[in-house]
């Protein structure tokens, strides 16, 4: 069971939700191939710290070395920027958690470096925030089930014949920025903990356009990525569960 919160914590991941979102807006006109990593990891602290925010990553009790997620082509999730330098057609993934008015809210995705997604690429691209959606679908409010949402995500990844992520999972969020309920991948319908109205998820489907190994011994003590080398997608949003349905934050 998530803690309670106030409706002024509530509004205050809005806010946040809505700043991040911004965030990730303004960052994707950085990306193109030749820039580094470490390059655009200091213009999102400078966009945080512009719009009154914090990096979680680097305030939280997980000391991440970094004001963001940066994992490319075979790396799934909490790559370390680097001084690589994104060359034309990486499929590239950013994960960012910003503290808001002691609030925390959660995001990711994935694009590919100066050109449109084709292919393979797209499908892998296309299929997982499709999933993603399809999970937000599946909130009919209060009383939803956390496998309604984990069957509904799998469905659609299963569907497409993309390997899931089954390890790492979705989760609570907003007073911490890891909170319960678990929301894994796959699931059930009608299986899992019951979502109350005033509760926060992120929801974060992950997949692959191999197998769903993973391979977490990197030496930089954080990257895990896919275990036969195959392309990753990470697609994330932090919700809102309302009484009738669910209200996704990390969204203008």
């Amino acid at each position: 069971m998530q803690a309670k919160k106030t409706s002024q914590q509530i509004d205050a991941m809005r806010q946040g939700g809505r700043i991040l979102a911004t965030i990730y807006e303004n960052l994707k006109t950085q990306v193109h191939p030749g820039v580094s990593e470490l390059e655009l990891d200091k213009f999102i602290g400078v966009q945080i710290e512009k719009y009154g925010a914090q990096a979680t990553y680097k305030t939280s009790e997980v000391k991440f070395p970094a004001n963001i997620c940066i994992s490319v082509n075979d790396q799934i999730v909490h790559s370390v920027p680097s001084d690589y330098k994104l060359q034309l057609g990486d499929v590239v993934s950013f994960d960012l958690v910003i503290t808001y008015q002691g609030m925390k809210t959660d995001s990711a995705f994935t694009m590919v470096v100066g050109e449109a997604p084709a292919g393979a690429k797209k499908h892998l691209l296309k299929k997982t925030e499709q999933s993603l959606m399809a999970g937000i679908d599946a909130i009919k409010g209060s009383g939803t089930r956390v496998g309604d949402i984990s069957n509904a995500v799998e469905s659609v990844l299963s569907g497409a014949k993309l390997g899931i992520i089954r390890d790492l999972v979705g989760h609570g969020v907003g007073q911490e920025m890891h909170m319960p309920p678990e929301v894994p991948n796959w699931g059930k319908p009608g299986k899992g903990e019951v979502l109350q109205a005033g509760d926060t998820i992120a929801i974060e489907p992950m997949a692959t356009l191999g197998g769903e190994g993973i391979n977490s011994k990197h030496e930089d003590g954080w990257t895990i990525s896919t275990r036969d080398k195959s392309l990753a997608a990470h697609f994330e949003h932090t919700v809102l569960i309302t009484e009738t349905g669910a209200e996704v934050l990390t969204q203008l």
